[in-house]
């Protein structure tokens, strides 16, 4: 049988994690299975949290050979407590990934598939060829390479939940932060094109000239020294109650609240000891900061904070409403969903110390992207 290389992820006893490349046997799909060569798939932050089991990345050193690396990193006692569950474990890693169907079981749908590029959402994407159920893929539209189609979940879905999710609770408008990221400017494009107020927030001048070059309104940057007023000013206007937080921690949950009470209290028309009646909501959905949540309660009582996941999003809604939303995005890989990278590289560069320093910051502008076949 045919071998293939996987990256994995383990975390020992003695509180060291382990990445290497693992040699599997390549699967036969049975009847309503699909095998995918996977050309293309993305790191995305909520692939780092399994791959890296929460080391201290700053520790990491190498080992092995060119072609079957090596990275060994420490785990702070006190985190190790809390990842016993995959200790001794030796996990795949790749939330999302693009490829072409190489084979596929005798059911009507697998067949179909045979020779589309599709994307997946499947883990253990970081490998050269991954077997699926054929439902979980999604057939691109005719000329899409692998690379286009390698990011076709993650961020698209979630960008599109967002906007759901706030038209469910009956908001009208929304915030976004870390909003210059590849999903920030999916949801900024979905918003001009659904007739949606954005407000977004960067923490840099670059990251808002980025915005605005794709035609975003309302840009708020956290390093200036009015950043308060400003967000209050626009969330006046656009009526933005709710907001989805990529940072997590730190104060900016708490600043947003904040100012949308602020920005309700410029209509009301009488005190209340309590607040206004505005209810204001943020959600957070990512760790880039890694500090503890703050806030101040200076925005009355009726609010609320809490974490927002895709894949409750998706279960909520049902099968009919995932994917409707799914095939809007094949629709608009080119388009509304595209990505870009920083780098493409293989699965043993991916393994490098300067390569890790890179994707493992989570910025803006460098994403990399793994191509499992590059160099074999």
């Amino acid at each position: 049988m045919t071998q293939q290389q996987q990256l994995r992820s383990t975390v020992t006893s003695e509180g060291h994690l382990k990445l290497d490349l693992a040699h599997i046997d390549v699967p036969e799909p049975e009847s309503s299975e699909v095998v995918v060569r996977i050309e293309a798939s993305p790191i995305n932050p909520s692939d780092l949290g399994l791959l890296f089991g929460m080391a201290d990345m700053s520790t990491a050193k190498a080992s092995g050979s060119a072609d079957s690396p090596v990275i060994t990193a420490d785990i702070p006692p006190n985190i190790l407590k809390a990842l016993q569950a995959r200790v001794g474990k030796s996990m795949p890693v790749g939330n999302e990934g693009g490829g072409v169907v190489v084979a596929a079981g005798d059911s009507e749908l697998a067949q179909s598939m045979l020779g589309k590029t599709v994307g997946i959402l499947g883990g253990a994407m970081y490998t050269q060829f991954r077997c699926v159920k054929a439902k979980q893929c999604l057939v691109m539209p005719e000329g899409t390479t692998p690379a286009e189609a390698a990011s076709c979940f993650v961020n698209p879905l979630t960008a599109l939940g967002m906007t759901e999710t706030m038209k469910a609770e009956g908001h009208t408008a929304l915030v976004h932060t870390a909003a210059a990221s590849n999903l920030g400017q999916m949801l900024n494009k979905i918003c001009i094109a659904d007739g949606i107020q954005l407000v977004n927030i960067v923490r840099k001048q670059e990251q808002v000239d980025v915005l605005k070059a794709i035609g975003a309104k309302h840009v708020c940057n956290t390093s200036d020294d009015d950043f308060m007023d400003q967000l209050t000013k626009v969330l006046a206007e656009t009526g933005a109650t709710i907001a989805f937080d990529a940072t997590g921690g730190g104060p900016l949950a708490g600043q947003i609240l904040t100012a949308m009470e602020r920005a309700a209290m410029m209509t009301a028309k009488e005190y209340s000891g309590y607040g206004s009646t505005t209810y204001k909501q943020v959600y957070i959905y990512g760790g880039l900061d890694r500090r503890p949540t703050e806030f101040n309660r200076a925005f009355g009582m009726s609010w609320g904070i809490g974490g927002w996941l895709l894949t409750p999003f998706l279960q909520k809604i049902g099968f009919e409403g995932a994917e409707a939303l799914r095939q809007r995005v094949a629709n608009e890989i080119k388009t509304t969903f595209a990505s870009s990278y920083t780098a493409e590289v293989s699965l043993s560069e991916a393994l490098t110390i300067d390569a890790i320093k890179t994707y493992g910051k989570q910025a803006t502008g460098e994403k990399y992207l793994i191509n499992p076949h590059k160099g074999a």
